[in-house]
């Protein structure tokens, strides 16, 4: 043995204990002062929580309590409180009347709360104290009618789980303190046999993710493993508690959205591209006319971009586009107040034909959405494909002001354009929505390019689908073709030194909505739209608004029109349903063979009976379509496989007068969101028949209590938190590339 290096050895030990031991010291002494601190933010943390939950459920009790208090409905008030103490931390409920006497009350009423509040309680309405039980959280909410005041709500939270989990906390946060000392002394060992760089480099990589997808087995980076486990689940519950918080405290509109991207993304620029332009010019015997295109993705985008103020990158389609455009190919839009730039790539014929028409639309989409239509596969229509996907990056590259833009890609149009973009704007952040379904790996399977599809997608730095069991889907599809490094618990894969982040974002519309306050009432547009239609004044209507496209279920719906008219006899003359499906991808074989059915169908139905159903195979404005919905007594969507279809939150949001009815198919993404709605299966006829006829037989209380809770998640969980998720996820990345940067500069 080397006597030196034994010597140098045993030197590096003792100086590695002068440090190790006050360490140990400092971290217990650390320890001793957090804990506290912990048990005190704890309790504010949950006192907070019963706060807001306070608020809302007395805001939730508020009108049926009161009106049931001033009507003296005893049997039907205790139903009431008794279903709201369903909540487990709800422990009691009480009335009180003006006279400071308890009305009513639930069985667990604790005895020692007065209805009379004390001096401390008149200071503050909500605050802890402690009853025999335990400690509870009292709340305090006036009742009030038109005429004025008629009592006060009380509402009592139990709180003793907060010192249950104060004692987990603290036993917790010193084993935590324990395992940091022994874990730092460890590293510190490790390190005095390390250099700096190699020190460094691991470091840089765990920032860009590499640390904590790497399995154990792997030595690289051998000093920073035992962190590994502590940090991924660390991470992933900062992550959950911190749009937690979002969700609870923003008010998502456009202003909110603009302050994100400000503070958040300090004004980085933005970039949205797909193929379907928000804007369409078209020339007329009177002119050039504006359109805006009858498209789920339009409808949600569209607001999006006029909060950003960025660059949207679309396929120019219209016959004037060419004409409205500067010599750099782009426009000012909305036309009325141009709010962003609309920059518009041109197709010829027979690039349309390969690259939409063909492989999007003949391969991609049934592929997607398991429509019982084969998927068709060509290689000349693969090449076109990939043309077209390089042209839109060359546009993305060129419209880029930095070297690290926003890009917002979307859709199945453009599955090779991340890397593609990846490969010029390293420091690019790439937000890729899907909007469509993402199908199982064994029916992927069937694409001969399902590699290099895989491949480009996961040049994204995030990748979002509609909902969880899409993005698993992915995940299992990614893990069946590719050689990747995936954590199904952050749902992260790792793959040719890229991370890509994999997340569900429900999209939603607009909200309000752009006519909000300029809108006739609800039974005025009825009245118009029954005149206009040659329709008496008391008959009913059905709604279905929808591109001319197997996979929307159009001839499953009609096929239960008819189904319910033969049940219910009655309703023969008295209803009606109106279908507009506006034409779509007509060059196509099997579209075309579509239109002819459901022309067809709807014809048989109408000789069987008269006006059962008026098809409107044409184009329609957005205001044009919101009468329709306002008018409606029920809006049908049956989509057979679909991402979300917004047309169901579209009819909620239309609908401020709390009426009409939404049948909506289980297989769409908005059925795991609007649990109000009568859930069918489109492939049942007589369900679905029955579910038109109750809809359309509904009483009003019950439709008022269904489509107000719908019109709250709408509300709520609107466009711009959809596109704000997306935008602080991708906030939270660049802040960590940029962290691992100034690592990699001290290297």
């Amino acid at each position: 043995m080397n006597p030196n290096k034994t010597f140098k050895s045993l030197r590096s030990l003792h100086l590695s204990l002068r440090f190790v031991v006050p360490l140990a010291v400092a971290l217990a002494l650390l320890a001793y002062t957090v804990v506290p601190l912990v048990d005190k933010l704890t309790l504010k943390w949950f006192a907070r929580d019963m706060d807001i939950r306070s608020q809302l459920i007395s805001s939730t009790l508020q009108e049926p309590l009161a009106t049931l208090v001033v009507d003296k409905e005893r049997i039907k008030i205790s139903k009431l409180l008794q279903k709201a103490t369903q909540d487990e931390r709800l422990l009691a409920l009480g009335v009180c009347g003006n006279d400071h006497a308890l009305l009513y009350k639930t069985a667990a009423f604790p005895k020692e709360i007065s209805c009379k509040p004390t001096a401390e309680e008149q200071k503050e309405k909500n605050h802890l104290i402690r009853l025999s039980q335990g400690p509870v959280h009292l709340s305090r909410t006036s009742l009030q009618v038109e005429d004025g005041v008629i009592g006060s709500l009380i509402l009592v939270h139990d709180m003793s789980f907060v010192e249950r989990r104060s004692a987990d906390t603290r036993k917790y946060v010193i084993i935590l303190f324990v395992v940091l000392g022994v874990v730092i002394s460890l590293i510190t060992v490790f390190v005095a046999h390390l250099s700096w760089r190699g020190w460094m480099e691991g470091v840089r990589a765990m920032m860009r993710g590499e640390g904590i997808l790497r399995p154990f087995s792997q030595p690289a980076n051998a000093e920073l493993q035992p962190l590994v486990g502590e940090m991924r689940s660390l991470l992933r519950n900062l992550e959950t508690e911190r749009r937690h918080a979002d969700d609870m405290t923003t008010t998502w509109n456009p202003a909110a959205l603009r302050a994100l991207l400000n503070k958040q993304l300090t004004g980085d620029q933005v970039l949205v591209v797909s193929n379907r332009e928000p804007y369409i010019h078209v020339k007329t015997d009177q002119g050039i006319v504006v359109h805006r295109p009858a498209s789920g993705l339009v409808t949600a985008v569209e607001p999006v971009m006029r909060a950003c103020s960025g660059t949207w990158i679309a396929h120019g389609s219209g016959s004037a586009d060419q004409e409205t455009v500067d010599r750099h190919d782009r426009v000012g839009v909305p036309p009325q107040k141009p709010e962003y730039n609309l920059r518009r790539i041109w197709l010829t014929e027979e690039e349309e034909q390969g690259y939409y028409y063909g492989f999007a639309n003949e391969g991609f989409w049934p592929l997607c959405h398991n429509a019982h239509v084969r998927p068709i596969f060509r290689s000349s229509d693969w090449q076109q494909y990939q043309k077209i996907n390089q042209r839109f990056a060359d546009a993305v590259v060129k419209e880029a002001r930095t070297d690290d833009p926003v890009v917002l890609v979307q859709d199945y149009h453009f599955a090779l354009l991340p890397k593609m973009i990846r490969e010029r704007l390293p420091k690019a952040t790439i937000i890729t929505f899907w909007h469509i379904p993402w199908p199982n790996p064994e029916s992927f399977g069937i694409c001969p390019w399902r590699e290099e599809l895989l491949q480009g997608m996961l040049g994204s730095t995030i990748l979002g689908f509609h909902t969880p069991f899409h993005c698993k889907n992915f995940l299992e599809t990614v893990d069946r073709y590719l050689e990747t490094r995936i954590e199904h618990e952050s749902s992260t894969i790792f793959h040719g030194g890229q991370l890509t982040m994999v997340e569900n974002y429900p999209i939603s519309i607009q909200w309000p909505i752009e006519q909000q306050g300029t809108l006739p009432p609800v039974k005025q547009t009825r009245t118009e739209i029954l005149t206009e239609m040659g329709l008496p004044a008391d008959h009913l209507l059905g709604i279905g608004v929808d591109r001319m496209d197997y996979t929307k279920g159009i001839l499953e719906r009609f096929t239960a029109v008819e189904r319910m008219l033969e049940q219910h006899p009655e309703l023969v003359g008295r209803f009606s349903f109106i279908q507009i499906a506006a034409p779509s991808r007509s060059a196509l074989e099997e579209y075309h063979a579509f239109e002819i059915r459901v022309h067809a169908l709807a014809q048989r139905i109408n000789q069987r009976f008269e006006q059962a159903i008026i098809l409107k195979a044409e184009h329609h404005d957005a205001e044009q379509i919101n009468r329709y919905y306002r008018a409606s007594n029920v809006c049908m969507v049956t989509s057979l496989h679909d991402g979300m279809n917004l047309v169901a939150k579209e009819f909620v949001a239309a609908r401020d007068d709390e009426r009409g009815v939404l049948v909506l198919s289980q297989f769409t993404g908005a059925a795991n969101e609007l649990h109000e709605a009568l859930i069918v299966n489109p492939y049942h006829v007589e369900q679905t028949a029955d579910a038109l006829y109750q809809g359309l037989t509904m009483p009003e209380y019950e439709q008022q209590e269904r489509m107000r809770s719908m019109r709250a998640l709408v509300q709520d969980f609107n466009v711009y938190r959809w596109a704000g998720r997306m935008l602080l996820d991708a906030a939270r990345v660049r802040q960590r590339e940029k962290l691992a940067a100034r690592i990699g500069k001290m290297a």
